[in-house]
């Protein structure tokens, strides 16, 4: 039973995955940093509100803190944007330049007399019958 463990533990999906979490883990926290030391500031400059949190309206004695909300949405948005724009479309970017598809071998040939095309296995031309090399 401890070998199986040490095997299941091993295995390449399970260190890909560990891997995987811990870098995402980390990129998380980067991406975190930009939009609130970098996004958020920039839109408070322009917005000139700096936070949204202190919104709220209350119903019979209820408060409904729609600020926080605005907040969490507008950090969702910049989030999502960043994710987009600087991890995601240069990564399609870097995709589509490295994987250009190989040149398909022809399947085809043309017939020297009546320049037709016919299978690449075939010994004569099936529009003029003749010999084809």
């Amino acid at each position: 039973m401890l070998k199986e463990f040490k095997q299941f533990l091993l295995r390449g999906n399970v260190v890909d995955l560990a891997v995987g979490v811990v870098i995402g883990a980390a990129f998380g926290t980067i991406v975190t940093a930009l939009v609130s030391d970098l996004l958020t500031p920039l839109i408070a400059a322009i917005a000139k509100v700096p936070d949204f949190a202190g919104l709220v309206f209350t119903i019979n004695g209820s408060q409904f803190m729609y600020g926080h909300f605005i907040n969490a949405l507008i950090s969702f948005i910049l989030v999502a944007s960043t994710v987009f724009f600087f991890v995601v479309k240069p990564m399609n970017m870097l995709i589509a330049k490295s994987s250009k598809e190989p040149v398909a071998d022809p399947t085809t040939k043309k017939c020297n007399e009546c320049s037709s095309e016919i299978p690449l296995e075939a010994r004569r031309c099936s529009h003029c019958a003749q010999v084809v090399a």
